[in-house]
């Protein structure tokens, strides 16, 4: 008896460092993802500095292009609404994920109380 519930512990110990592991990549993607949004929020600030009589560049690797300021901003503006739903799909994600390991972590605990009195009378 002990010994399966020993199997069991294990098992969700393994399920558990899973979550664990994917809840920290959601969370690293997510801060990577309020970088970018950041950066584009700032972009979009300086854009708005720009008079229609300016002219725009936009780097593309190693060369400068022109490009037209309404299109830049309607860019921009598209950039953070992509960020903006990937954080809300991300954050979705982590809520679940979040779930998860709480729901192993209870698990977990019940198992090792169910454990705690059979390895006793095993000594």
């Amino acid at each position: 008896m002990a010994e399966e519930i020993q199997k069991t512990v294990q098992s969700e110990i393994d399920v558990l460092r899973k979550y664990e592991k994917e809840y920290k990549t959601l969370q690293q993607q997510k801060q990577l993802l309020n970088g970018q949004l950041n950066e584009n929020e700032v972009v979009k600030t300086e854009l708005d500095f720009v008079k229609d009589t300016d002219e725009v560049y936009k780097m593309i690797g190693k060369i400068l292009i022109k490009q037209d300021l309404i299109e830049a901003k309607q860019n921009v503006l598209k950039r953070m609404e992509y960020i903006k739903a990937e954080v809300k799909r991300i954050d979705n994600t982590s809520s679940i994920t979040k779930m998860k390991v709480e729901d192993c972590q209870t698990k977990l605990n019940k198992l090792r109380q169910e454990l705690k009195p059979l390895q006793i009378s095993n000594k």
